[in-house]
């Protein structure tokens, strides 16, 4: 059994597993449990296998959804994962743009919800924010 997000080295890595329709989040092993229960937060299943040496946990968008709201789910995950500090890698098969620019604009409301008329009028918007690239070893 292997683990991505080890093989990787990164924190999380979203993907659809191979001959499969399900899109899984790995994490590394000995994930903080705040990862863990921020994934179980946003609404993936987690996954436990306890073998005679590492623990390997991982979760999965919920099969009751559809594709595009199995990517939508996943996407919107990643700029809050981002901002926490983690390390994530997301496959383009399952990345949907206009989820992740949601999830950004979501959280850049969160942070300055009602700006005054003065900021407001003084500040240029920022652009939008690329798709986070998947880091090479």
């Amino acid at each position: 059994m292997g683990n991505r997000a080890d093989e990787c080295g990164s924190d999380v890595e979203i993907y659809r597993r191979a001959l499969s329709i399900t899109i899984h989040a790995d994490t590394r092993t000995g994930a903080p449990e705040e990862l863990l229960a921020y994934l179980d937060q946003i609404g993936l299943e987690r996954h436990t296998v306890e073998t005679a040496g590492p623990v390997y946990t991982w979760h999965e968008a919920p099969g009751h959804l559809t594709e595009d709201e199995q990517k939508r789910l996943v996407t919107r995950a990643v700029p809050g994962l981002l901002l926490a500090g983690y390390i994530v890698n997301i496959t383009d098969d399952v990345f949907d743009p206009a989820a992740y620019q949601e999830a950004v604009a979501e959280i850049r409301g969160h942070r300055n919800p009602q700006p005054t008329a003065a900021t407001a009028a003084s500040t240029t918007p920022a652009p939008a924010p690329s798709r986070p690239r998947p880091r090479t070893t």
